[in-house]
């Protein structure tokens, strides 16, 4: 099978999660036997076309005209990405498959499906509805409204838990089995031959230190607020304990000043941006990870956690609240609750014993659930069934068009018919 994955990120460009799962998800696909190029925008200093490991990877430009938002840049970035994909096509035939990847290319997805007949099959990661807890803007409702539109141009929907599935039937009204259920997945090998790295682990804090870690990006739905707002609690119940925030995002400066109004400076350390190894490294070294999202579809980052065998607590919201069993492969919390973030870290750090077990249940869960192999075979099989449906579409179409045109050409020798009677008719009377 063809398949074509456009997307606005693929590795090293990482802005969320849909980059990593966008690799993942193409290199089991590639060990599968199929082929996959991958139509992405190219960031500062990467090669246009680079063959990562059997994946073709195309990446396009912005036009040289400077855009008056971010709307107009991702316009640009379609422009372009139909270009780059329409060259492809031209020289090496149709693909078989769209798959697209978030609002961020639907109009790239849409006049490629328009224009060579190719069904698409829509991933939506997340909702601008479910991100800013409703739409209150012009700029989102034209987000909103451009991912309504992905939704009903696709033939097929992939959304990664339960809780988007209920999403998206309420927000754009869709069938119920034209949504697919795929959750996420994580590279099993992801942390072999990484160990506690102590010189490492220096850098952040002292070896008395328990490292609490939050790793994401520093948006309000991420709740970071929420877990510095907790630390008070849990630095009094267990002084010894340090709060690191890996990542970056437009709230940094407002965390910084929220931690030093309340006077823990020297309790939280702001990494900043950590590559990918740097961030496996961290998570050896932390001793429970955080994820207090107020909104969170699915939540890769537990995943990895769970992996690495970090006790992990996250908020009872999305796809968090569907991977994490609470006590048994991990925590959870209150959405938005401080005070009982600091309830679960603390039941973590005063029980090592209930730390063990959660890692190892939280480990054995992850690779019986969440790994590539059988996510690939699920979305192989939704990218079959909507290349028969866009198949049996078109016979249908084709067969209407031959009934239409017996129908015209028995009205045509019926008004033929009838005018050879009206002529003889007239002329017997003569």
């Amino acid at each position: 099978m063809k398949i074509l994955m456009l997307t606005w990120e693929y590795p090293p460009r990482i802005v969320g999660g849909i980059s990593r799962v966008v690799h993942d998800l193409s290199h089991r696909l590639i060990k599968d036997g199929h082929e996959v190029t991958v139509v992405t925008y190219k960031d500062t200093n990467l090669t246009e076309f680079e063959n990562d490991k059997g994946v073709k990877v195309y990446r396009v430009d912005n036009y040289m005209i400077t855009p008056n938002n971010f709307t107009d840049w991702i316009l640009q970035l379609n422009f372009n990405m139909i270009a780059k994909a329409t060259e492809l096509i031209n020289k090496e035939g149709k693909f078989d498959v769209i798959h697209a990847h978030d609002w961020l290319v639907t109009y790239a997805a849409k006049t490629l499906k328009q224009s060579y007949n190719t069904p698409i099959v829509a991933t939506i990661h997340a909702t601008e509805s479910g991100r800013n807890s409703g739409i209150h803007d012009n700029v989102q409702r034209y987000i909103n409204d451009t991912e309504w539109l992905l939704t009903y141009e696709a033939t097929d929907v992939i959304v990664n838990s339960n809780y988007m599935k209920c999403e998206l039937q309420k927000l754009f009204g869709l069938p119920f089995d034209k949504i697919n259920v795929i959750p996420n997945g994580i590279n099993l090998n992801n942390f072999n031959g990484i160990d506690r790295d102590y010189d490492f682990r220096r850098k952040y804090a002292m070896d008395n230190e328990k490292i609490i870690l939050y790793l994401g990006r520093l948006v309000y739905e991420k709740g970071v607020q929420h877990l510095i707002s907790a630390m008070p609690k849990i630095l009094d119940r267990y002084h010894d304990s340090k709060l690191v925030i890996a990542g970056r995002g437009g709230m940094m400066d407002e965390l910084k000043a929220q931690v030093h109004r309340m006077g823990i400076d020297n309790k939280v350390y702001f990494t900043g941006y950590l590559d990918s190894k740097s961030v496996q490294k961290m998570y050896k070294c932390a001793d429970v990870a955080v994820f207090p999202s107020t909104y969170e579809p699915f939540g890769i980052v537990a995943l990895e956690s769970m992996l690495s065998g970090t006790p992990t607590v996250v908020s009872d919201v999305g796809g968090l609240n569907e991977i994490i069993e609470h006590g048994v492969n991990g925590m959870k919390s209150y959405a938005g609750n401080p005070n009982s973030i600091a309830d679960s870290v603390l039941s973590l750090l005063f029980d090592p014993q209930l730390c063990a077990n959660i890692s190892k249940n939280a480990k054995a869960k992850v690779k019986a659930s969440f790994n590539w192999n059988k996510i690939a075979q699920d979305t192989h099989y939704v990218y079959e069934r909507a290349i028969c449906q866009t198949e049996a579409e078109k016979q249908l179409k084709q067969m209407e068009q031959e009934k239409q045109n017996k129908a015209t050409k028995a009205k045509n020798s019926e008004k033929e018919i009838t005018k050879l009677l009206n002529f003889k008719k007239k002329h017997a009377y003569a």
